[in-house]
């Protein structure tokens, strides 16, 4: 029996998307619960750059001056310290630093499934909040022993993050890891 190549690729990204999608679900929930966050994700420089922390968690606390590499939430493994951008999920170098072409699909997809919602954000922004089925779910999904980590890590880099702008958080990430981002747009970042 031979799969169709066609529909294993097609599984093999609803897949991605799901995980994408659960990911970014936990770091909206983690925002809106921090103090000095407004309760909202404002903008998607802000979003792309705490995702960004979130899939690299061994620079966040480089990044991050109120995060240790030993806080617990960050479950920071040696191989993580050792080789911080070898990860699952890389992201690339673009105009504003990391970023992911995949964000809009995702919010899309979790805004029309009922699990957040826009919201008016500073200076004209799109912000994003957890409606109450959102919260439900990223609470859930805390609880589960596959979701556990990334959420303690979401709310590790979320209290860190604490008060600080999609910009701020932009200007530091090019200050602190300058060799990751001098590269071209488009390159994966490794």
């Amino acid at each position: 029996m031979s799969i169709d190549f066609d529909t294993l690729e097609l599984a093999l990204l609803r897949d991605d998307l799901a995980y994408h999608q659960a990911r970014v679900l936990l770091l909206v929930n983690a925002v809106s619960k921090a103090s000095g966050h407004t309760k909202k994700l404002d903008g998607l420089t802000k979003l792309a750059k705490l995702d960004f922390l979130l899939r690299y968690p061994a620079l966040a606390p480089i990044v991050l001056e109120h995060l240790s590499d030993s806080d617990p939430r960050l479950s920071l493994s040696p191989e993580e310290v050792s080789t911080p951008t070898e990860v699952e999920a890389p992201m690339v170098r673009y105009k504003y630093g990391p970023w992911d072409d995949r964000y809009y699909a995702i919010i899309g997809a979790l805004v029309g499934r009922g699990l957040l919602r826009y919201a008016k954000g500073r200076k004209g922004s799109v912000a994003l909040v957890a409606t109450a089925e959102g919260r439900r779910l990223a609470e859930d999904m805390s609880a589960a022993p596959k979701w556990r980590a990334l959420s303690e890590r979401s709310e590790a880099i979320a209290d860190a993050s604490s008060g600080m702008t999609g910009n701020a958080l932009k200007d530091l990430i090019y200050q602190k890891l300058e060799s990751l981002m001098d590269r071209p747009h488009r390159q994966v970042i490794k």
